[in-house]
């Protein structure tokens, strides 16, 4: 086998452990609020005005049908709740809840936790090059 595909292979590969080690952690960290990465990523994001189901399906990396079933756990949770747009019958606004306010500020210093343990160790110079090679990375993915 070639190999920079080896390499390739093998980069590809630490990217996916990475993230899978992250998300890992999060849902860790999470598990005593009863909530996933996901749940708090939109509940976070609602809190931050974006209110639309198709603006927090673009936020959260999900299709239509997954935001809604999300949605739907989050309602039935008491986080958030859901209500029609009062200009636009066909548009739904989400709106966080008494508890999901109040659970905000216990889970948003969780993502900042993990992500400083992740870093532990990596210098300023260094993070600005894995940062600047991440985004060539998604861009790479994203571009036709």
């Amino acid at each position: 086998m070639d190999p920079s595909l080896i390499a390739v292979l093998a980069a590809g590969r630490l990217v996916q452990q990475v993230g899978r080690e992250l998300r890992n952690a999060v849902e860790a960290r999470l598990a005593p609020f009863d909530i996933t990465s996901q749940q708090a990523a939109l509940l976070l994001n609602v809190l931050r005005g974006q209110t639309g189901p198709a603006q927090l399906a673009v936020v959260l990396g999900t299709d239509t049908a997954g935001t809604t079933r999300l949605l739907d756990r989050m309602e039935a949770k008491g986080l958030i709740s859901r209500s029609r747009h009062p200009s636009d019958r066909r548009a739904v606004v989400i709106e966080a809840t008494e508890a999901g306010r109040a659970l905000a500020p216990r889970i948003a210093p969780v993502f900042g936790q993990v992500n400083r343990r992740m870093l532990d160790g990596v210098s300023d110079e260094e993070l600005r090059a894995l940062t600047g090679l991440l985004e060539r990375m998604l861009g790479n993915l994203r571009s036709p």
